[in-house]
């Protein structure tokens, strides 16, 4: 497939490991995955995950910032998610999610929210469980070995790792901000790749 048709060039997203998964597979995930490599890895379709980047882009930009909430337990992913809700002026935590800020009105740090994205499944479980009980649509990002369960749109990549983590915020916040017209359709955002990425 030619580069023109992706967000970024093929080699970058191969440079970040956003396609590398890990040596389990759910049945869920499986449609995602283009191959298993002798050392027992699976490998995502980067066509499927370009696409889908895509269509979170597109999605989350039906919404005012402050209407999405990123959530992200894991450390690896804190810069990227930090750097994501400066650019885009969305609500991130990164780290500890604190417990009934979505369904608890009497709280001081209450918020509604109408959207949330999730970096991973399984350590977000508790947003992912507060947003269902409101009613509040979940986007993730799935590896292979992520169920999906109360969740309502799977963006498949790497999302362990602080270089994958790094490119899909960074072209998350791009193709956000050109959805919203704050961006031109070609051109660059100030922010770089670096400053979503963990060396």
């Amino acid at each position: 497939m030619a580069d023109a048709s992706f967000l970024v060039p093929q080699e970058r997203y191969l440079k970040s490991g956003i396609h590398i998964g890990t040596k389990f597979k759910t049945k869920y995930m499986s449609h995602f995955i283009y191959k298993t490599r002798p050392d027992g890895l699976s490998v995502l379709n980067l066509q499927k995950i370009d696409e889908r980047i895509r269509l979170a882009a597109n999605l989350l930009s039906a919404f005012e910032p402050e209407d999405i909430l990123i959530s992200c337990r894991r450390e690896n992913g804190w810069k990227a998610v930090k750097a994501f809700g400066k650019a885009a002026g969305v609500h991130v935590f990164a780290g500890r999610y604190p417990p009934g800020i979505l369904t608890n009105p009497a709280l001081e740090n209450y918020m509604e929210v109408k959207i949330i994205l999730v970096t991973d499944a399984w350590p977000d479980r508790n947003v992912i469980k507060d947003a269902k009980n409101v009613g509040i649509p979940v986007i993730a990002l799935c590896d292979t070995n992520n169920q999906a369960n109360d969740i309502d749109f799977v963006i498949p990549c790497n999302n362990k790792g602080k270089k994958s983590l790094g490119l899909f915020f960074y072209i998350l916040a791009r193709e956000f901000l050109r959805n919203k017209g704050v961006l031109g359709t070609a051109e660059e955002p100030k922010f770089t790749i670096d400053e979503f990425t963990e060396e």
